[in-house]
């Protein structure tokens, strides 16, 4: 966007507006403006500032006898020229929110596994910020296989569960062969993951695309002949298995969008509208694929991408603002993978603690996936 010019008396008339009909969803009028900041400025010099920044398209009127409201263009300027992403009042919500995210024992070791985590992450964010929090989880692409296990359930089904780098699992049932044993399953856990360790250990990490290409290549590269003969028998049971696991993997992961928050969003006086509302729960419940595109733009040369109503191209939600960070898992196995940590309230939003809020949420999620691969 191209740099609003405005002076210095235009900016801080503008930035009052939106501060005040951020905290009160009310109009603002010049009257408003004058007895509520300390200006120094009659209200009628406020009123001619006011009628520049409509003409402007920074301000509108939403009827003629009403006060002004902020035009999404208002909040891009506002955004982008107004307020101070490394303030100080920035830097103290991120103590906050992480503090609390801490407090809720959001950590890879305090959870059963990488979902809970995420899932809780959303969760709190939500509840603390009053939008709708989006999260999601580490893409696939650069991942790697670190843990197989087999698990006989009874005498006629094993459960095959893999676990990549990221901290992704997938689970299949399989039947049993006749002459395996539970010792001989973990005999065979010993061995694959022996061998998992090793191939990561002299190749210096996956150099694969995706996690299923991994375990084709585990497959092919298993020294079969280190077995003996009683437990050869068995590799064709192992590959197979293997290779269900590998077909998951194939398959777009749909359900790593973890979304909270609807009844808080709903809250906001922005959403009293019953078509606004059910147009909103319609995409989150049933076309919350077309988010992800919008979450994954942050993966590739942001630090964080804020969208504003008409800049946002999902017609439920161009009367909203989202908010979007990437978090970065430097994983020694499989490089660098990246997951989204965003926002979706109203653009009548307290941008500063939204932004410090999506930040301090991305910092935790790297921090404790990263903390718990290196304890690893």
């Amino acid at each position: 966007m191209k740099e609003a010019n405005l002076n210095q008396r235009e900016q801080k008339i503008l930035r009052a507006a939106v501060n005040h009909y951020i905290a009160t969803a009310e109009p603002v009028g010049s009257k408003v403006l004058a007895e509520a900041y300390n200006f120094d400025l009659s209200a009628a010099t406020i009123r001619n500032v006011l009628g520049v920044l409509d003409r402007s398209g920074l301000l509108y009127q939403p009827h003629t006898s009403a006060g002004r409201v902020p035009s999404d263009l208002g909040y891009r300027v506002y955004v982008d020229q107004l307020i101070q992403p490394t303030s100080r009042l920035q830097n103290e919500y991120q103590l906050e929110l992480t503090t609390k995210l801490v407090n809720h024992r959001l950590s890879l070791q305090d959870q059963q596994n990488l979902e809970s985590l995420l899932r809780g992450a959303a969760q709190v964010l939500a509840t603390l910020s009053g939008c709708i929090a989006l999260v999601t989880a580490p893409h696939h692409q650069l991942v790697g296989m670190r843990h197989i296990h087999f698990l006989g359930i009874d005498d006629q089904k094993v459960s095959v569960t893999a676990i990549s780098d990221a901290y992704h699992s997938a689970s299949v049932v399989v039947d049993l062969p006749e002459h395996i044993s539970i010792a001989d399953l973990e005999r065979l856990n010993n061995f694959l993951n022996a061998h998992l360790s090793a191939q990561f250990t002299t190749q210096g990490g996956v150099q694969g695309d995706r996690a299923h290409t991994e375990l084709e290549n585990l497959l092919s590269s298993l020294q079969w002949q280190q077995l003996d003969q009683e437990m050869y028998q068995y590799a064709e049971f192992v590959e197979q298995s293997l290779r269900q696991i590998s077909q998951i993997y194939r398959q777009p992961s749909i359900g790593q969008l973890f979304i909270s928050g609807l009844a808080e969003l709903m809250q906001q006086p922005e959403f009293n509208q019953l078509n606004q509302a059910l147009a909103l729960i319609r995409l989150l419940e049933e076309e919350q694929t077309s988010l992800l595109p919008l979450m994954s733009e942050t993966l590739f040369g942001h630090s964080i991408l804020i969208r504003i109503g008409n800049e946002i191209s999902l017609e439920p939600i161009r009367n909203c603002t989202l908010i979007s960070s990437a978090y970065r898992v430097d994983n020694p196995i499989s490089g660098s993978i990246s997951g989204t940590v965003g926002l979706l309230g109203p653009t009548r939003l307290n941008y500063e603690k939204a932004i410090a809020s999506v930040q301090a949420t991305a910092t935790h999620l790297a921090s404790a996936i990263n903390g718990q691969i290196n304890k690893s």
